[in-house]
């Protein structure tokens, strides 16, 4: 009796075991409720495991379900040449967006930034899949030659990734200096500072001379009278101000400012008074010419009447009885003349 007691509770035990093992085993599928979406990761998933978390902002959303190369699940065109795109690894996961509230359709997250990045867990070296928004411009939706058959959302390089690039790009701009050359450089210039530093270079007597200098300038500071320098100084800044602020220096500025108001009035009526000039000087302009126009005749007849005078007087100088008596000339006037 008690060995079919013993029997039966360890036939109840291992059922309860098989019942466990298989919840186990059956327990990630049933915790994966949700909707399917795939990303694209261009680095190794080395810590990457399927049933790995998929978190937004450290908050768990869902679990990865598969693993795979792109190469494997999709078929190449062939009208498209063969592209790096087919050795990405892809990545399909669950999201429980549920648990993310409102949010906007993917669509719409893809266009605000919604990228998937792979991420690891400390020094752990477990790794899992990290949403978060980043710069659209920094890290654009790519183009491929496929068309994905479920949900994508595009991914960005990850931290470590990044760094990495950030390193080889690094090493490479060093490998193209040239390093030679530069020691060369530094080590002629090195050479040209100790000549100029040496005795009799021409460091060493720029130093010279400013020391010099210096020397000259503290012995001309010690032999000046400052104090009575800054008395003068201060008397003469005194002064200055007294000036300014004396009742003559205000009337002065005053009468002048009056005198450049009455200066800027007559400014304003000096194009008046020009053009009153101008029609003075074009009005006696206009009387002298038609004065000359009258004068020019009257000069004429006087120039006529003056050599009718003088005929008159040539011939009262020959015949003066011809003026008086009025018979003629004798006859042999003209013979006596």
């Amino acid at each position: 009796m008690k060995t079919q007691f013993s029997v039966g509770v360890l036939v109840l035990v291992g059922f309860g075991l098989l019942i466990g093992f298989t919840l186990f085993l059956t327990g990630e599928r049933l915790r994966n409720r949700g909707e399917i979406y795939e990303t694209y990761i261009r680095e190794s998933v080395q810590g990457l495991e399927v049933g790995a978390p998929v978190r937004f902002r450290g908050v768990a959303l869902g679990r990865v379900t598969e693993i795979a190369l792109v190469g494997s699940r999709y078929v190449v065109d062939p009208r498209v040449q063969f592209s790096g795109a087919f050795q990405l690894v892809l990545v399909r996961f669950t999201l429980d967006l549920r648990q993310a509230g409102r949010a906007p359709s993917l669509p719409e997250a893809v266009q605000l930034g919604l990228r998937a990045r792979l991420s690891s867990q400390g020094l752990t070296g477990v790794g899992y899949i990290e949403l978060d928004f980043a710069d659209v411009n920094r890290f654009p939706v790519p183009e491929l030659p496929f068309t994905p058959e479920i949900n994508f959302i595009p991914s960005i390089p990850s931290t470590t990734a990044q760094v990495q690039d950030a390193a080889t790009m690094l090493l490479t701009r060093l490998e193209q200096v040239d390093f030679q050359a530069l020691l060369t450089n530094v080590t002629g210039l090195v050479s040209d500072i100790r000549t100029q530093v040496a005795p009799g270079g021409d460091l060493q007597v720029m130093l010279a001379d400013t020391s010099a200098l210096m020397r000259n300038l503290r012995a001309t500071t010690d032999a000046a009278d400052l104090p009575a320098l800054v008395r003068d100084v201060r008397q003469t800044v005194a002064a200055t101000r007294a000036l300014t602020e004396s009742r003559e220096l205000r009337q002065a500025i005053a009468q002048g400012g009056a005198a450049m108001s009455e200066l800027r009035q007559a400014a304003a009526r000096l194009p008046a008074t020009i053009a009153q000039m101008e029609a003075g000087l074009r009005s006696a302009r206009g009387a002298t010419l038609d004065v000359q126009a009258d004068l020019v005749p009257i000069m004429r007849d006087l120039r006529m009447v003056t050599a009718n005078l003088r005929d008159v007087t040539e011939a009262l100088r020959r015949s003066p009885s011809q003026a008086l008596l009025g018979g003629p000339p004798p006859a042999g006037g003209g013979a006596g003349r």
